[in-house]
């Protein structure tokens, strides 16, 4: 057995000059927000889906609500409905209750929707590319200024990856 050196065992600390520890404090602190700022461009880069809300009046007297979705290339949305053996999460779509509005029939979709059907799991699904429009039919119970607002939750994917559901709220307004 080899006698271990008296110095092997030897840790000298010296004490960091006041400016010193600053600088290192400050260098900390920029890491930690360079590190935030790139992990939030990646997060926004990883966003293909961009919204447009607006309202056409209708020759009734009421409007249609439009809920558009564009869709970057390579990335597709799911319809709101699927079928029974799909995975892939519908897009839905929740309105907030207005006692002002009267909504009519169900949201519909115009595109194209394409079916997909992946062969490897033995799934399908309605999804759309490029774009796709919602539309919500209503009506005003009384001639008077108001909003419709709700959520819209989707999810995209790519040929190799899904994203997480986003949720993303909307305020329209009906005059």
């Amino acid at each position: 057995m080899d006698p271990a050196s008296p110095f092997d065992r030897l840790t000298l600390t010296i004490p960091l000059h006041p400016l010193q520890e600053l600088h290192k404090k400050i260098y900390m602190g920029l890491s930690f927000l360079m590190t935030f700022l790139i992990a939030s461009l990646f997060v926004q880069a990883q966003n293909p889906v961009s919204w447009q809300f607006q309202t056409q009046k209708k020759d009734d007297g009421g409007y249609e609500v439009i809920l558009k979705a564009s869709i970057q290339p390579g990335w597709h949305l799911y319809s709101q409905k699927q079928p029974d053996d799909a995975i892939a999460i519908p897009t839905s779509i929740q309105f907030n209750n207005n006692p002002l509005v009267i909504r009519e029939k169900e949201v519909r979709e115009v595109g194209k929707m394409q079916k997909y059907v992946d062969k490897t799991l033995g799934v399908t699904a309605y999804q759309y590319s490029n774009d796709v429009s919602f539309i919500q039919s209503v009506k005003l119970k009384a001639k008077v200024k108001t909003a419709i607002t709700g959520e819209i939750e989707y999810q995209v994917c790519d040929d190799e990856k899904c994203l997480p559901p986003k949720k993303v709220p909307f305020t329209i307004a009906l005059n």
